[in-house]
């Protein structure tokens, strides 16, 4: 059957559609079909995804990190709830540049990573081998725990349980999307805030855990709100720290180094001092 002739508006469409670059016949993706979702209504999103996880981690399971309970299930809570946010950034136009993660930064973040890892290292050898500081290690939460569930904790379940989903929800999803639309302090000031009330939950009983603060706070209710404000801050300052990490190296490894850093050697210290 005879092809018939385009005529001139079909030929001007395919002269645009030259000059321009544009691919002929391309079908929409995914997102393409639906549309992008702003960044404000991306960052609420995101938000009320973690309002959710913390809630299941650490209130309606009796999840926590130190808990040693339904270890499996937080440990797919932590990969579903990282994934779901990386899916949202993209849906709101990121990237994996935004989110820290462009493949030409990742040599130079673990560089800054492994140096953080050390200095935390050395931090710690030397506050667990001064008396005047040793104290500060002790936590009740480690009595009775094993040499294997340590391992699981410091390789497992920190790593992935703990520093993964926070670093690409606060340091990634979060600090790229607000950073976008505002830049580096905005994203510094709503990411490090909301680091700060997410340990909420997980701070409530801290002060009655760890002896160095119960004698600070006292085991009374105001001391344990009064305790739970502290960790409130300095989580917030600490994500400062991160954020300000993530902004010099461009990758965010280096404040997933420095996170499980603390995070693990802390448990080690801990577990070492009982």
């Amino acid at each position: 059957m005879p092809c018939r002739p385009p005529d001139d508006a079909e030929r001007r469409e395919g002269q645009h559609r030259a000059a321009s670059g544009a691919p002929r016949n391309r079908r929409p993706g995914r997102i393409g079909r639906i549309g992008r979702i702003g960044t404000w209504p991306a960052v609420a999103l995101t938000v009320a995804v973690l309002v959710a996880a913390n809630l299941v981690m650490h209130r309606w399971t009796g999840l926590s990190v130190l808990s040693g309970l339904s270890d499996l299930s937080g440990l797919v809570t932590a990969v579903v709830v990282s994934a779901l946010l990386l899916g949202v950034l993209r849906w709101a136009g990121g990237t994996r540049a935004d989110a820290g993660l462009a493949p030409g930064t990742l040599a130079r973040g673990t560089r800054w990573a492994l140096v953080l890892i050390a200095l935390v290292a050395a931090v710690y050898l030397v506050g667990a081998l001064l008396p005047a500081t040793r104290t500060l290690f002790e936590d009740r939460r480690y009595d009775g725990m094993s040499g294997s569930e340590l391992t699981l904790r410091v390789l497992v379940l920190v790593p992935v349980g703990t520093v993964l989903v926070e670093e690409i929800a606060f340091r990634g999803v979060l600090y790229g999307l607000v950073h976008r639309a505002r830049g580096a302090l905005w994203a510094t000031t709503v990411s490090s805030l909301l680091f700060g009330l997410w340990h909420v939950l997980p701070s409530l009983h801290l002060a009655t855990a760890k002896p160095a603060l119960t004698a600070v706070f006292g085991d009374s209710a105001l001391g344990g709100v009064l305790a739970v404000v502290a960790a409130v801050l300095f989580t917030a300052a600490a994500g400062v720290l991160f954020c300000e990490l993530r902004r010099r190296s461009g990758s965010l490894l280096a404040p997933m180094g420095l996170h499980w850093a603390v995070n693990a050697f802390g448990y080690v210290a801990g577990f070492l001092l009982r």
